[in-house]
């Protein structure tokens, strides 16, 4: 099982851009569309919707590409 997070934990994540935090505002552990792309998701390996700290930028991610900070 992955790492697992809660709504309202702050998390570190790399992207293109370089190291990215956010705060966690979605938890999925159904299958979900988002933006355009079917994310699978379930109860043992959710993903996560998170929130960026330094934009209004959304990104959706499993728990083994996050970190608690």
């Amino acid at each position: 099982m992955a790492n697992s997070f809660k709504v309202g934990d702050h998390v570190g994540w790399n992207s293109e851009a370089g190291h990215v935090s956010g705060t966690i505002t979605k938890v999925h552990t159904k299958d979900v569309e988002y933006k355009g792309h079917m994310r699978r998701c379930t109860p043992d390996d959710p993903q996560y919707e998170i929130k960026s700290d330094k934009t209004d930028h959304v990104a959706m991610h499993k728990g083994s590409a996050l970190t608690k900070i």
